[in-house]
C-alpha cells in the first residue's frame, strides 16, 4: 500500500481489510482443501501480518472478520464431519530473532515472572505436512480427522489405517487420547511416486507437503495405501488423563507408545538457546529428508501452558519461528554445464533437494565461469570472493518464479578435500574447442552444426527466409526429418530425393506428406542449389556473421575460395588474438583497479608476440579485421568455425552440391576510388553512412573501419578524432564530405 496503515482513512481500511480477507480465503481453501496452493508461503504471511496489523490498527472492523475463530479451510463435501472435542488451533509466527524475544518477554509478562526466575521451552522442527487427530478409546484407534476449519475436521479414518507409523493399538493407554501430529512424505518417497506418476500419465505433485495431503484426502483408502505417508506425533486434544507435568515428557510418552517422535526436540533454557537450536535444524534441514518451514517453540511447563490459555485461534504458549520462505541450505553435488542452442555453456548446480518457497529445488543456475569463480561479469567481487566448489554447503534463494539461484556458501562447512572448479575449454557434447569472446561472460562451443546440441537450431537457421529459404522445409519440418535421422546436418537436405524418395522409406509415406508435396519439396530443394555468397555466408549461422556482415565479407573476398582461403591463411594471427583475449580474462580478476588498464594491455601485447604470428599471416588478419563492419569479435568467430576439423568438413560437404555465385563486382572502370581502401570518420551531414558505404563500395573501393597504412583516403566529417590524427601521422590523404562527392562525381 501506498500510505501506512496508521494515516488510512476508515474508508479506505475496511476496502482493504475485506480484499485481504477475501485473498486469504481463497488461498486457505486451496491449501487446506484443494491441496493446491495459489500463494507462496512468503506471499501468504505477508498477506496475514497486513490483515492482522489492520484490525489491531481499526479494531471495529473485527466484527467483519470471517477468520477471529477459524484457521484453516471448512470441510470438503467428499469426506464426514467430525467435531473436534478441542479444537486444533494454528500458531503465531515468529520471523525474526527480535520476535523470538519478544516473545518470551510477552510470555513472563502475562505469568508475572521476572528475569531470574528459570522459564524452559522445547524447540523442535515444524514439519510441513497435513495436521491430523488422532482418537483412541480404551487404546483403540477409533477415528482420525483432519484439521478443517479448526472445530470441524474430515473423518480420514480408513486412510490414517493405512499408514505404519500410526499404530492401530496402544497398550496401557487411558480411556480417551487424542494424538495429534503431522502427515508428511519424505523426499525419497516422494520422488519415486513422482516418478510412477509420469510413468502411468499421471498428474505429479509440486512438493512432498501437496503429496502428503492429496495422499491422506483420498475418498478411496486403496489409493492412500499406495502412498509412502509418514506421521509424527508432537501434541494431543482431548485427554481422560494428563500425559505428564511437561511438554517434553509427554513427547516422550508418544515415543513409549509406538509413535515417531522427532529427534531434533530440545529443551532450551533461553531465547539464545532457542535461536541456536533454530539455526542448526535450519543449516540441517536439506538432510533431514523430509520439508520442514521452520521450528516451534513450546512452554514446557504444562501448568504454565494451562496458565497462559489461548487467543482467538493461537495459544499463548506456543510459537512458529518461520524460515525465509525463499532462501534455504543444501549441499552442493555436482556442477553440470548444459549447451544452450547458441552454443552458449550454462553452468547448473545439482543439489541436495530442498524445498525452496513452496517448491522442491535439485537444481540452480550458476551463470557463468566468472560467477563460479567469485566475480560478476564486470570482474567485481560478488560473495565476498567465495568461490563454488563441488561439496560446498551453499544458500540457494527464488523470488517469484526465477530460476533458483546460489546467494552464499558456507566455507566452515566446505570439505578439505573440495577442489576450485575448472570451468571446461571444450564442448562436452561434441569435444569442439569452447571459446570466449573478450567483453563476454559466456564461454561457447565453436562446433556449430556437428554438435548434437546447436545441430536443429542451426539447420532451422540454414533454411530461414533470409539464408536457403527453401520453401516447404520450415522449423516444423526440419525437427520432424532431424528426428527420424533424415536430416543431420544442411548437406543432407540436398539428399532427400535420392535417399528417401523411393522405397520403404518414401517421404509421401510420412504423415502429412503426399506424392504432390514431397515432388514440391525435392523441386524447391533444387532451386536452391544456387545460392548467392552473402546468403551461403549467412546460413552458416557463424556466431556475429548477420545478414549485414554477411554482405560485408562477400564484397570484400568476391567469393568463398577467396574467403576461406584468407581464413586459413589467418588462423595463426586469429590464435594469438586469441591468447591475448585468455590472458586479458585473467588479468581483469587479478588486476588492481589502480593501474588496470595499462597493466591489462601490457598482458594482451605480451601474449601475443609470444605466438609469433608470419607476416602473411598478420598481413590478411589485418586486412579481415580492418574491413568496416567485420572487426576482430568477428574475425575470431569465422575463424574458429572454420578452423574445426569435423564443422569445416560439414561445410566441405555442402559447398560441393551447390554453386555458390561470386559477389557482383561494380563497375569501376571510370571510378577515380577503384581498388583504394577508404574510411569514413565524424559526422557525415549529407548522406548517412549506410549510404556512404554503399556508394563507395559500388564504386569499387574497400571501406575500412580502422585507420593503417593500408588507408589510401580518410573521409573526415565534423567530431573526427583519433583516426583523423593517426591518418596525419601516417600521411594518409585526408578530405572532407564536399571533397570527397566532388571526387566521386556526386557534387
Amino acid at each position: 500500500m501506498s500510505q501506512t496503515i496508521g494515516n488510512l482513512s476508515p474508508e479506505t481500511a475496511k476496502a482493504r481489510f475485506l480484499e485481504l480477507q477475501a485473498q486469504l480465503d481463497a488461498a486457505d481453501l486451496a491449501y487446506h482443501q484443494n491441496d493446491a496452493p495459489i500463494l507462496s508461503d512468503a506471499d501468504y504471511d505477508a498477506l496475514r501480518r497486513e490483515f492482522e496489523t489492520l484490525q489491531d490498527a481499526f479494531p471495529d472492523l473485527a466484527a467483519l472478520s470471517n477468520r477471529s475463530t477459524t484457521v484453516g479451510a471448512p470441510v470438503s463435501s467428499g469426506f464426514e464431519k467430525v467435531q473436534h472435542a478441542v479444537r486444533m488451533l494454528s500458531l503465531g509466527n515468529a520471523f525474526e530473532d527480535g520476535d523470538v524475544a519478544d516473545f518470551a518477554k510477552s510470555i513472563r509478562k502475562y505469568l508475572g515472572l521476572t528475569g531470574d526466575v528459570p522459564l524452559r521451552f522445547t524447540a523442535e522442527p515444524k514439519i510441513d505436512g497435513l495436521s491430523l487427530s488422532l482418537r483412541y478409546e480404551n487404546g483403540q484407534l477409533m477415528q482420525a480427522a483432519t484439521r478443517g476449519d479448526g472445530s470441524v475436521g474430515e473423518n480420514v479414518t480408513a486412510n490414517a489405517r493405512t499408514i505404519a507409523d500410526i499404530p492401530q493399538v496402544i497398550e496401557n493407554a487411558a480411556e480417551v487420547l487424542e494424538v495429534r501430529g503431522e502427515v508428511y512424505m519424505s523426499h525419497e518417497d516422494f520422488s519415486a511416486l513422482n516418478a510412477r506418476q509420469t510413468a502411468a500419465g499421471d498428474k505429479s505433485f509440486a512438493n512432498p507437503r501437496n503429496a502428503a495431503a492429496g495422499s491422506l484426502r483420498q475418498l478411496d483408502a486403496t489409493i492412500t495405501k499406495s502412498r509412502p505417508l509418514r506421521f509424527f506425533a508432537y501434541a494431543w486434544g482431548e485427554l481422560s488423563e494428563p500425559l505428564a507435568q511437561t511438554q517434553f515428557e509427554a513427547i516422550q510418552r508418544f515415543s513409549d507408545f509406538g509413535f515417531q517422535t522427532n529427534p531434533l526436540t530440545r529443551l532450551c533454557s533461553s531465547v539464545d538457546a532457542l535461536i541456536a537450536h533454530y539455526k542448526d535444524i535450519e543449516a540441517q534441514r536439506a538432510t533431514l529428508g523430509y520439508d520442514i518451514d521452520g521450528v516451534v517453540y513450546k512452554v514446557d511447563d504444562l501448568s504454565l501452558q494451562e496458565r497462559l490459555g489461548f487467543r482467538a485461534t493461537t495459544p499463548r504458549w506456543a510459537i512458529a519461528h518461520k524460515f525465509p520462505a525463499e532462501l534455504a541450505w543444501t549441499r552442493l553435488e555436482a556442477i553440470d554445464i548444459q549447451v544452450g542452442r547458441t552454443g552458449a555453456l550454462s553452468p547448473v548446480a545439482r543439489l541436495a533437494p530442498v524445498t525452496v518457497g513452496g517448491v522442491v529445488v535439485s537444481n540452480a543456475t550458476l551463470h557463468n565461469e566468472d560467477y563460479i569463480a567469485g566475480f560478476d561479469s564486470k570482474g567485481q567481487v560478488i560473495r565476498e570472493g567465495k568461490d563454488i566448489r563441488v561439496g560446498d554447503w551453499v544458500q540457494i534463494y527464488r523470488a517469484g518464479d526465477v530460476i533458483p539461484k546460489v546467494a552464499d556458501v558456507d566455507l566452515s562447512k566446505r570439505p578439505d578435500d573440495a577442489q576450485a572448479y575448472e570451468f571446461p575449454m571444450v564442448c562436452p557434447e561434441c569435444q569442439s574447442p569452447a571459446t570466449r569472446e573478450e567483453g563476454d561472460s559466456i564461454r561457447r562451443c565453436s562446433g556449430g552444426m556437428i554438435c548434437p546440441a546447436q545441430a536443429v537450431e542451426k539447420i532451422k537457421h540454414f533454411v530461414s527466409r533470409a539464408a536457403f529459404d527453401i520453401e516447404g522445409l520450415g522449423a516444423k519440418q526440419v525437427e520432424q526429418f532431424h528426428a527420424d535421422g533424415w536430416i543431420k546436418e544442411p548437406s543432407d537436405i540436398f539428399d532427400l530425393k535420392e535417399n528417401f524418395g523411393s522405397g520403404l522409406q518414401q517421404l509421401k509415406n510420412k504423415e502429412g506428406w503426399g506424392d504432390k508435396s514431397a515432388d514440391n519439396l525435392f523441386e524447391a530443394i533444387e532451386e536452391k542449389r544456387l545460392i548467392p555468397l552473402r546468403r551461403f555466408i549467412f546460413s552458416l549461422g557463424i556466431r556475429h556473421a548477420g545478414e549485414v556482415a554477411a554482405r560485408d565479407l562477400a564484397l570484400h573476398y568476391g567469393s568463398w575460395d577467396a574467403l576461406t582461403a584468407a581464413l586459413d591463411l589467418t588462423r595463426p594471427a586469429a590464435l594469438a588474438h586469441r591468447a591475448g583475449d585468455e590472458a586479458v580474462e585473467v588479468e581483469r580478476h587479478a588486476a588492481s583497479t589502480e593501474g588496470r588498464r595499462a597493466k591489462i594491455t601490457d598482458t594482451r601485447n605480451a601474449a601475443v608476440t609470444a605466438c609469433a604470428v608470419p607476416a602473411d599471416a598478420a598481413t590478411a588478419w589485418s586486412d579481415l579485421i580492418d574491413a568496416d563492419g567485420i572487426g576482430p569479435v568477428l574475425g575470431l568467430s569465422l575463424s574458429d568455425s572454420l578452423s574445426i576439423a569435423e564443422e569445416r568438413a560439414a561445410i566441405d560437404r555442402l559447398v560441393g552440391k551447390l554453386t555458390i555465385e561470386n559477389a557482383e563486382q561494380a563497375e569501376t572502370a571510370d571510378s577515380p576510388v577503384a581498388g583504394k581502401t577508404v574510411v569514413f570518420t565524424g559526422t557525415l551531414e549529407k548522406m548517412t553512412r549506410a549510404e556512404a558505404k554503399a556508394r563507395a563500395e559500388t564504386l569499387g573501393a574497400k571501406v575500412a573501419g580502422s585507420v593503417s597504412k593500408k588507408t589510401d583516403i580518410l573521409i573526415a566529417g565534423p567530431g573526427a578524432g583519433s583516426k583523423a590524427k593517426k591518418a596525419a601521422d601516417l600521411g594518409i590523404q585526408t578530405m572532407d564530405e564536399d571533397s570527397w562527392l566532388a571526387l566521386i562525381g556526386q557534387a
